[in-house]
């Protein structure tokens, strides 16, 4: 216990040296682009006027407080909310700012109809309209699918577009997807830093600085580091990221943009607590089960963006859009696996897994405007292109001395830590391949205005999808083609300008091989692809001019799930189905100048509906709650002061989808005070689950549970200049 102490406090001093250069060397940037901005030497200061870059740009920010005005990335046109049939969430960053968020499980919290999951502690899961993903995320609406934990720094805004989205993003999007929204150069002089301490050894630093070169020329520095402990013993992370970006605009219907962003994320991998007769054992919310030394998670993330849009005229605009990532991500951990039937010793198990990944896409849109009589068209038609490659590989840990054949160690449910020999070397099952994913899509959409009132939108989007995969360890080549058609139709009624009525139907696919492509056998190799089928209709209205209302009622089936053969169980056939019902409402924006609030509600129903290869019919889909609610009130007393509190508040739910244990209900509430110190000087202090409540926030599997964290405060100063 003594020498694992020492490691971690080891650990922790290394740690904090390369934070404590980490944000000097951010401020420093801060400083230096600070001092070019009023110019050096004999010549005096150089002050540019603020312009704004970007051809095509709308004449109003599409954000507005916590609300949003308008979107692209649901149609690929700059479309009012109002005008989308289909449900949008968007999460700005002054909400993210005002709660502290700091994690994508923090962003969806406020989302109806998503909820967050535990990704094994080492990656961003989360469950959408029943439909769990690891691989639906995107950055300006290029994949970004690499399992790894997200940060919010340079996010402008988070926008969860749910339902089936393929005709908009290609394969998978089944239940929907997340889009982040990155801030870019835009001509504006912003000089912004925050520090946050708190709780658990919390230390956080962010800075965001832009500005104008030249009327034509405008840069953008985005950057975080992050040093901080946790809730649960010995858990901590180290992370830090820079996104710089620029934006040239040669003439006025031109714009060219370029970002690059490095990240690094590294944590320890904790997977939480196992459960006992149907519930989470009974311990304290800190209890680390395995071992923190040998349980980590880290990835380096190098990603290059860039966009290139020219607008002929009016009616003609043409945008190019190209992503290159590559991702290197490696985890391993011990962690807790069944208690026995006493309850006194839980059996711990460890693997580790490395993926190294390129990615490549590159998107090319033509949007024109036609008329043809009174009616008015806006139509998008399109080509993508895209290749993933992926290499794999696993190592199971043995327990014991080396040459163990010990998969499995018991430890005392008092003292479930482990510090005994663990090696890891591959089993006969253990991946050691390379996939290769090939995409290329066409697609077209028509934006229809019949009438003021009425709108129509329909679209297709063809794909054909290939894959490669190498297994090493047999020397087995298998490949798969598939042709894709993910169709989309909605039409809009605004009986009066604030309030509209929509239907939609849309189509997404999911190819065999799983959402991250890196598994194909002899088996899987045969099947089809799963089809999502998602039915909605909702209604979007303007209480208030900076106030939105939104409510949809929906119905996503995914079928040609594998499921066994009834008359032959060896064999696998397609006939599995899952169903999910729900109705969600959201809301927000500006009561009053001074009063702004954002939350919402949903209600869900997810079984499955015919035997899949998991689960018998009836079976409620794990990790979706009955009922969620949660609602966010920032008040704004005075000049100076101002205060926040929410609710959060979810249903019991399923671990895992055998239904044999439960994760009890739960209501957290979080409070925030803010106060505007000078001009220049804001401060504000949050107090996350401000009752000490406890409860279990997520889980992966039976017994990997994650207890919500207790009553924890967030210091934050924020400066701009």
């Amino acid at each position: 216990m003594t020498g694992m102490v020492a490691r971690g406090a080891r650990g922790r001093r290394a740690g904090w040296l390369r934070t404590t250069t980490a944000m000097a060397v951010l401020f420093a940037a801060g400083g230096a682009a600070q001092a070019q901005a009023q110019g050096t030497g004999t010549g005096g200061a150089v002050v540019l006027d603020p312009v704004t870059v970007g051809a095509s740009a709308p004449s109003a920010s599409p954000v507005e407080g916590y609300v949003a005005k308008r979107t692209t990335s649901a149609t690929k046109t700059d479309t009012p909310l109002q005008d989308v049939p289909q449900s949008i969430t968007v999460v700005p960053e002054s909400l993210i700012k005002d709660q502290a968020m700091q994690s994508l499980s923090d962003v969806v919290r406020y989302i109806p109809g998503i909820s967050p999951g535990q990704g094994e502690g080492n990656r961003d899961q989360l469950t959408i309209r029943g439909q769990s993903t690891t691989a639906d995320f995107f950055v300006d609406g290029v994949r970004d699918d690499v399992q790894y934990y997200r940060d919010l720094y340079n996010v402008d805004r988070v926008e969860a577009l749910k339902g089936s989205n393929a005709m908009i993003f290609g394969r998978g999007g089944g239940g929907g997807v997340i889009n982040r929204v990155i801030k870019e150069a835009d001509g504006r002089t912003i000089r912004n830093f925050s520090a946050t301490g708190g709780s658990f050894n919390t230390k956080r630093a962010t800075g965001d600085v832009g500005q104008a070169i030249t009327p034509d020329f405008a840069v953008r520095l985005n950057g975080v580091v992050e040093n901080s402990d946790s809730y649960r013993d010995y858990v901590g992370l180290e992370r830090y990221g820079i996104n710089p970006t620029l934006t040239y605009t040669p003439t006025d219907s031109t714009k060219i943009r370029l970002g690059y962003e490095f990240f690094r994320d590294d944590r320890t991998a904790d997977r939480g607590i196992p459960s006992f007769r149907g519930a989470p054992l009974e311990t304290r919310e800190s209890t680390f089960f395995g071992n923190p030394d040998l349980s980590n998670a880290r990835v380096n993330a190098h990603a290059v963006d860039g966009l290139i849009e020219h607008e002929f005229n009016s009616s003609i605009t043409i945008r190019d859009r190209f992503r290159y990532a590559n991702y290197d991500k490696f985890y391993q951990n011990i962690f807790a696996g069944a208690v026995n039937a006493a309850g006194t010793q839980d059996s711990l198990a460890a693997y580790n897994n490395s993926t190294k990944r390129e990615n490549l896409f590159n998107q090319t849109d033509l949007i024109f405007k036609a008329n043809t009589g009174s009616v008015k068209h806006t139509v998008v038609t399109g080509l993508e292109v895209g290749r993933q490659k992926t290499d794999s590989f696993r190592n199971t840990g043995y327990f014991g001395r080396a040459g163990s054949t010990a998969t499995s160690v018991l430890v005392p449910v008092s003292n479930p830590l482990y510090f005994g020999p663990v090696t890891f070397r591959q089993s006969a099952t253990d991946a050691n391949a390379t996939s290769t994913t090939t995409t290329v899509s066409g697609y077209v959409q028509d934006q229809i205005e019949l009438t003021e009132q009425w709108q129509l939108i329909g679209g297709v989007r063809v794909e054909r999808f290939d894959i490669d995969f190498d297994n090493r360890r047999n020397g087995q080549s298998l490949d798969r083609q598939d042709t894709l058609v993910s169709p989309r139709v909605g039409v809009v009624y605004k009986p009066v300008q604030p309030l509209s009525f929509y239907a939609s139907y849309s189509v997404s696919y999911l190819p065999s091989s799983g959402d991250q492509f890196t598994s194909l056998t002899s088996t899987t190799v045969n099947l089809e692809p799963e089809k999502f089928q998602n039915y909605e209709i909702g209604a979007k209205y303007e209480i208030l001019p900076n106030l939105a209302l939104t409510a949809a009622l929906f119905q996503l089936e995914r079928t040609n799930t594998s499921a066994p053969d009834p008359v032959n169980p060896g064999l696998v056939v397609q006939t599995g189905k899952q169903r999910t019902r729900g109705f969600e409402v959201g809301i927000a924006g500006n009561i009053t100048e001074r009063w702004q609030i954002a939350g919402g509600y949903a209600l869900q129903d997810a079984e499955i509906v015919n035997r899949t290869s998991a689960a018998a019919a009836g079976a409620t889909v794990p990790l979706v709650p009955r009922q969620t609610f949660s609602l966010w009130n920032k008040y704004q007393f005075t000049d100076t002061w101002g205060a926040g509190l929410g609710v959060i508040h979810q249903s019991k739910t399923y671990a895992a989808v055998d239904n044999t244990v439960t994760l009890p209900s739960f209501t957290r509430f979080d409070a925030a005070v803010y106060a505007n110190v000078t001009e220049n000087v804001k401060a504000q202090l949050n107090v996350q689950n401000l009752f000490d409540a406890k409860y279990f926030s997520t889980a992966n599997s039976n017994n990997n549970i994650t207890p919500g964290a207790p009553r924890t405060f967030l210091v934050t100063l924020n400066t701009s200049f």
